[in-house]
């Protein structure tokens, strides 16, 4: 009988260091998610090369919205990895990797003179978050718009990051002043 509980507590030892080992493993510095360096093709003085993970999945979003109202690349290629992954409809509905997301949020980032939609504001009109998606209805308005433009993201987070998302903007769609 002595040697059965010597064996038990001896099984229960171990199992509690392997969870502790186990628990252990997950510090906040061990993250999934990679990024390449990226250099911003409207002005090459401006490089990614890290990631800043945020402490929820609304934090996430707010700083996406954050970012693109302020025309900050450098912050919005902080929180996309190279698995990063942009649905849209239509021609070109998959931008796929930290590169190529690099290369369409410069685009957008750009004044407006020159071919980008900086001055406009992203606003929400509703916001519905499930574990990591964050799901928004918004509204872009801007000076050089005639009417506001709707649409709706969802936007997919993971390790406090925007790995993915899936978006109805539509530059073709936004009607300009003439």
């Amino acid at each position: 009988m002595k040697k059965l509980i010597v064996a038990v507590l001896l099984v229960v030892a171990l199992a509690a260091s392997a969870t502790a080992v186990y628990a252990g493993s997950g510090d906040k510095d061990h993250h999934k998610y990679t990024a390449i360096s990226v250099t911003n093709p409207n002005n090459p003085a401006q490089v990614s090369n890290k990631l800043v993970r945020e402490e929820s999945p609304f934090k996430v979003y707010k700083q996406h919205i954050t970012a693109l109202n302020n025309c900050d690349w450098k912050g919005l290629m902080q929180q996309y990895p190279d698995e990063y992954g942009l649905r849209q409809g239509g021609k070109g509905a998959l931008v796929k990797g930290r590169l190529a997301a690099a290369s369409t949020f410069a685009g957008f980032v750009k004044p407006h003179a020159v071919g980008g939609l900086c001055g406009g504001k992203f606003t929400a009109v509703s916001v519905q978050i499930t574990d990591e998606t964050v799901a928004v209805s918004w509204v872009f308005n801007a000076p050089f718009l005639a009417v506001p433009y709707y649409g709706a993201d969802a936007y997919i987070t993971d390790d406090g990051l925007m790995v993915s998302m899936v978006s109805t903007f539509d530059g073709t769609q936004l009607q300009f002043k003439p």
